[in-house]
C-alpha cells in the first residue's frame, strides 16, 4: 500500500509532468484566469533554447534577435551557465547577514573594470535605479545639504516601473495612471540650455541612457554628455549613467562611458550581469559609497551566490575573451546592412540608430505588427516607443543569421507598407 509521502510525491511528479506537456493553448487559458493581465504577450510557449535559437512547445525554431530585452548575451545553453548551474546548485541563498563567496570577488571585479570603488548588489535594473536615487539624496543630507534633493532626468527616458524609478522616467503612458508620484524629479530636454537651467545647486542628481532603449534606440549627443558631466561638476551634482540595457559589452566595449570620455560618478547596471538570474549592480566611488550605512538600504536577494559566480565568469569571459571584438565587428556588418535596406526603402525606414548590438530603425508607420510578421517567419523582435524595431541580439549571433533575419524583414516592410498604402 503506498504510504502518504509516497502518495505525495507521486501526485507532485504528475502535476509537473503534466505541467510540461501543457501546450500555449492551455497555458493562455490559465494565464487568462489567474494572472494580472500586465502584458501583451506574443502567441508563441517558448520550452527551450541553444544558441541563438529558441524553440516553441510545437518543436518549431526561431532566431532570437531580442535575448531576453537584452539579457541572455550568450544565447541559450551555454556551456559556462551550465556548469555554474550545476556545480553551485548546492548553495543558492544565504542572505546579506552572512558572507557568500562570489559577492566580494565579483564587486572588485567590477571594480577593477570601471575604475569605480565600490559596489551594491540588488536584483534589477530598477533596483539599481533606485538605490542611486537613495544614495544621493542620503549623501547630501548627511552633509547638511537638506534642500540639495532634486533629481534631473530626461524626457524620452526609462529608468524603471518602481515609484521612484517611474518618477524619472520621462514617458508620460508610463508615469500618468500612478500619480502623484515622488516629489522632486524634474525632466530636460537634450538641450544645452535646458541642461544649464535644470540643473541647479538644488539638485542631488542627474540620471541619463547614454543610449535610451525604451525610448527607441536613440543615443544621447556626446557633446551634451560632456555638457552634463561639467554642469554638475559645477553643481556638486552626482552624474548617474543608466547603462542598464546598454551596458556590458552591448555597445561593443564593457560600458558605453568608455566611448565618450565621460564617466559619471554612479553606474547602474544589470540586464545581462546575471546571465539570466536576476542580478543588477550600483557602482560608486568611495566619497559617493559614505552616503549609504548599515542599515540604511538593502535587499534579500541581491548579490546571491548563483548570481555572483555566473556574473563573475561572465565578466572573465567578456573582458579576456573576443566577444567585445564580436560585438563590434558583427554590430558594426549589422548596422551597415540596415543601412543598405533603409537606402532602398527611404519610404519606409526614416532613421537607423544604435551602436555594437543595440541597433533601432524607426519606421513611417506603427511597428507592432512587424513584431508579428516577424515571429512568424521565425525571427524574435521587438517594437519599442511605437515606431521602432528594436534589436539587441545574443552577442554570439553570426552574420549568417542576420542576413536571413534581414531578407525576411525586408519583404515584411515592404508587404507592411503595401498594405497600409491600399487600405
Amino acid at each position: 500500500m503506498e504510504s502518504d509521502d509516497e502518495s505525495s510525491h507521486s501526485k507532485l511528479t504528475s502535476d509537473v509532468i503534466e505541467v510540461h506537456a501543457m501546450k500555449l493553448e492551455d497555458i493562455q487559458a490559465i494565464e487568462s484566469k489567474h494572472l494580472i493581465q500586465t502584458y501583451a504577450r506574443q502567441p508563441v510557449l517558448f520550452v527551450r533554447g541553444n544558441g541563438s535559437k529558441l524553440y516553441d512547445d510545437r518543436g518549431r525554431q526561431y532566431t532570437d534577435f531580442l535575448s531576453g530585452i537584452g539579457v541572455n548575451v550568450l544565447g541559450y545553453n551555454h556551456p559556462l551557465i551550465r556548469r555554474v548551474f550545476q556545480e553551485q546548485n548546492d548553495l543558492l541563498h544565504v542572505s546579506n547577514l552572512f558572507y557568500n563567496a562570489y559577492q566580494g570577488p565579483l564587486a572588485a571585479r567590477l571594480a577593477e573594470v570601471s575604475g569605480f570603488d565600490r559596489a551594491f548588489f540588488c536584483n534589477s535594473g530598477t533596483e539599481a535605479n533606485e538605490a542611486a536615487f537613495k544614495l544621493a539624496r542620503a549623501l547630501n543630507f548627511k552633509r547638511g545639504n537638506k534642500t540639495k534633493t532634486k533629481i534631473v532626468a530626461f524626457e524620452n527616458s526609462f529608468h524603471g516601473r518602481t515609484f521612484g524609478s517611474l518618477s524619472a522616467t520621462g514617458t508620460k503612458k508610463y508615469r500618468e495612471p500612478f500619480e502623484p508620484l515622488v516629489p522632486g524629479f524634474i525632466f530636460a530636454r537634450q538641450e544645452l540650455e535646458e541642461i544649464n537651467s535644470k540643473i541647479d545647486d538644488e539638485t542631488a542628481a542627474v540620471i541619463v541612457e547614454p543610449i535610451q532603449g525604451e525610448g527607441g534606440i536613440n543615443p544621447f549627443p556626446a557633446d551634451l554628455l560632456q555638457a552634463l558631466r561639467k554642469r554638475c561638476d559645477e553643481t556638486g551634482a552626482l552624474l548617474i549613467f543608466d547603462e542598464v540595457q546598454c551596458g556590458l559589452g552591448r555597445t561593443g566595449k564593457v560600458f558605453v562611458f568608455q566611448h565618450y570620455n565621460v564617466k559619471p560618478d554612479v553606474l547602474t547596471l544589470a540586464k545581462p550581469l546575471g546571465l539570466g538570474v536576476p542580478l543588477g549592480v550600483v557602482l560608486v566611488r568611495d566619497e559617493v559609497a559614505t552616503g549609504l550605512a548599515a542599515g540604511e538600504h538593502g535587499t534579500t536577494f541581491g548579490g546571491g551566490p548563483l548570481a555572483c559566480r555566473l556574473s563573475l565568469d561572465f565578466l572573465s569571459m567578456l573582458i579576456d575573451g573576443d566577444l567585445l571584438a564580436q560585438v563590434q565587428s558583427v554590430g558594426d556588418y549589422f548596422k551597415s546592412k540596415l543601412e543598405l535596406i533603409r537606402s532602398n526603402n527611404p519610404e519606409i525606414i526614416k532613421d537607423v540608430r544604435g551602436q555594437g548590438l543595440m541597433l533601432g530603425i524607426e519606421l513611417s508607420f506603427p511597428g507592432k505588427p512587424l513584431v508579428g510578421a516577424m515571429l512568424e517567419r521565425s525571427f524574435v523582435i521587438n517594437c519599442t516607443h511605437e515606431v521602432v524595431l528594436r534589436f539587441l541580439p545574443p552577442y554570439i549571433i553570426s552574420r549568417e543569421e542576420i542576413d536571413s533575419m534581414l531578407r525576411e524583414l525586408e519583404g515584411a516592410l515592404q508587404h507592411e507598407y503595401n498594405t497600409r498604402q491600399t487600405d
